[in-house]
């Protein structure tokens, strides 16, 4: 069954209500949801499932389903799990989805100071990197460091655009990441704007405006292989 992605619309929704559709092996599914599951690079959310009862499901980590855009909240071990149809109010865990959001906004600025194709990425809440098939000696951390934090403090607003799957073939520049695919399925791909910086397929969560980032630190630079070439960041504060 598809979930609704309430964070696809709203990534500062920390709350919701929801209807228990699923439960199994795997977890447990409900109809809409603001837990983002794993995926592009980014971990899943974290958070609590609320019963009416007052009981707290711990949520150790989010999933996507096997139906097209469902997804399976992975409760703690031991835990008592809720009721198909029962009614819950699903809470993530904010303060770490706010540092995933802001990381991952940072990773779209640091791809446009970083002049070479994106071969791998991760995004965790205390730090995130991208993999650069690009020759070593053309990587400078203070250089980028500096560059990447200049263009976050010009405090753009970021935009969501929507194409459809034929406009995205017919732009086949858009698509920064070597080793991830846009998510496709639904017949349109969604796009993060940052105007005068970034355009770029992606299916994650970001902050309205690049200077809700903060300033990033490079945090070291390493060879991952014959092409890649690995620049991990933290933020600064």
């Amino acid at each position: 069954m598809t979930t609704e992605l309430l964070f696809r619309d709203d990534a500062y929704l920390k709350t919701a209500t929801a209807r228990v559709v699923a439960v199994g092996e795997r977890g447990i599914e409900c109809d809409r949801t603001v837990f983002y599951p794993q995926g592009g690079g980014q971990v899943g959310d974290t958070g609590v499932l609320l019963r009416a009862d007052g009981e707290r499901i711990a949520i150790t980590d989010t999933r996507k389903g096997d139906a097209f855009d469902s997804v399976v909240h992975l409760p703690a071990p031991g835990t008592a799990l809720p009721e198909v149809g029962e009614t819950v109010t699903l809470e993530i865990d904010w303060a770490r989805r706010h540092a995933l959001m802001r990381l991952h906004t940072a990773l779209h600025v640091l791809s446009c100071v970083v002049a070479a194709p994106v071969t791998g990425g991760n995004i965790a809440p205390d730090k995130a990197r991208l993999d650069f098939d690009i020759d070593m000696s053309l990587l400078d951390a203070q250089k980028i460091e500096r560059e990447t934090n200049a263009l976050i403090a010009r405090g753009i607003d970021t935009e969501t655009v929507w194409i459809t799957d034929e406009e995205l073939d017919a732009r086949p520049e858009l698509v920064k990441t070597m080793s991830v695919q846009p998510p496709r399925g639904a017949g349109r791909v969604r796009l993060l704007r940052i105007p005068g910086i970034d355009l770029q397929p992606c299916g994650g969560t970001h902050v309205k405006n690049i200077g809700e980032i903060g300033a990033i630190r490079v945090l070291r630079i390493r060879s991952e292989g014959r092409r890649n070439r690995r620049v991990e960041i933290a933020l600064a504060g």
